[in-house]
């Protein structure tokens, strides 16, 4: 005992190691008390057990640094070692990196939590699209913020670079300029997230009418929205395209919605059977909510009436299915029923003043061509 004291109070390399020692050790009695933790509050509250499983992996870096970086500052008469000023430095650089990384997997940990609270696959989702897509898009545009704070700070701590900055600041209206001029399509991408996270003209698992192509919202990041095209195609559109040009969005408020079925017939059609017919379909077909189920003639010309079937569904897709189910059914219908309300073409051969049936008589040119005409 009395020898690590003397070596303590005269030997600055015997006095570093003890440092190290003790402080690791530390770090290993923390890291053993928060799996400790873990492990007791996993049963009772999920999420903080999520999170620090998350955060286990930087924490095992963090606290050894942390530890270190402290007993090397408490540490008396540490300048007399050549290499300790670099030493000291590469701990604090590290201690910001696992800092950086720590806060990036907390908030992932928060985005998985809200995911898993807010189920996309139930019928009615629009409370859990409208918050997912806000936890999304604020997680990434926190991301970004993140790094360029954590290298921000890891390159004010070079004296060098930090001198550098100072004498630039002369010119940081040029540079600035220049700087918001070059990264335009980025901060424009960037200030388009804020506003879409905070605003929600689009969701995640939205349908959406873009350029007239049909698809859903699959993946919105930090720059770009990818659109599923109804064929499997992928559309990918930048943000700042949502916040600058119009589209359609089907499922802004509700992923209710309404369907139509046109079809042109002859004026004797007879319109009640057709709406009994159209109930029936509409009742017997699972696609159907049961909200509205309606058939009315909407226009009218010299050869045909449109008539204009509508109905309900609860999403977009049960209603495409139940349109091609409903216009099937009419179809056949009126088909098997009423197969001369089909439209015709007709034409009305009036008989000539001169007592004649009204038949063009063959040209002499046409018969010649036949070889048979009568003169």
């Amino acid at each position: 005992m009395d020898s690590l004291v003397q070596a303590w109070q005269h030997d600055p390399l015997a006095r570093l190691g003890m440092t190290v020692v003790v402080a690791l050790l530390l770090a290993l009695l923390l890291r053993l008390l928060a799996y400790a933790a873990r492990r007791r509050l996993a049963r009772r509250h999920p999420f903080v057990a999520s999170l620090l499983g998350r955060a286990s992996a930087p924490m095992d870096w963090l606290v050894p640094l942390l530890m270190l970086v402290v007993a090397l500052r408490v540490l008396p008469d540490a300048d007399v070692l050549p290499a300790f000023v670099l030493v000291q430095h590469v701990l604090l650089v590290a201690l910001m990196v696992a800092v950086t990384w720590l806060v990036l997997r907390c908030l992932g940990a928060f985005e998985v939590a809200a995911i898993r609270r807010y189920p996309l696959d139930v019928a009615d989702n629009l409370a859990a699209r409208r918050m997912i897509t806000q936890v999304r898009v604020l997680r990434r545009t926190a991301d970004v913020l993140v790094l360029l704070l954590g290298a921000s700070a890891i390159l004010l701590t070079i004296p060098g670079v930090r001198q550098l900055g100072t004498s630039l600041l002369a010119s940081a209206g040029v540079a600035g300029i220049a700087l918001g001029i070059a990264a335009k399509p980025v901060l424009g991408n960037l200030i388009a997230g804020l506003q879409i996270a905070l605003t929600q003209p689009i969701r995640l698992d939205d349908v959406v009418i873009i350029q007239g192509e049909w698809g859903r919202i699959e993946e919105i990041t930090g720059t770009y929205v990818v659109v599923r095209i109804w064929d499997e195609r992928r559309m990918v559109v930048p943000l700042g395209w949502f916040m600058e040009n119009p589209f359609q969005n089907w499922t802004r408020n509700s992923a209710q919605l309404m369907g139509t079925v046109f079809l042109w017939m002859d004026y004797s059609v007879p319109i009640e059977p057709l709406r009994e017919e159209l109930r029936r379909l509409c009742r017997d077909a699972a696609e159907w909510d049961g909200r509205v189920c309606v058939l009315q003639v909407t226009d009218a010309n010299e050869r045909a009436v449109q008539l204009r079937a509508l109905m309900s569904s609860a999403d977009s897709g049960r209603n495409f299915d139940l349109r091609c189910k409903v216009r099937e059914g009419l179809v056949a219908y009126i088909a098997a029923h009423y197969p001369r309300a089909l439209p015709r073409l007709r034409a009305d051969m009036a008989p000539g003043s001169d007592g004649s049936s009204g038949k063009p008589a063959p040209s002499d040119d046409h018969a010649d061509a036949f070889g048979h005409g009568v003169r």
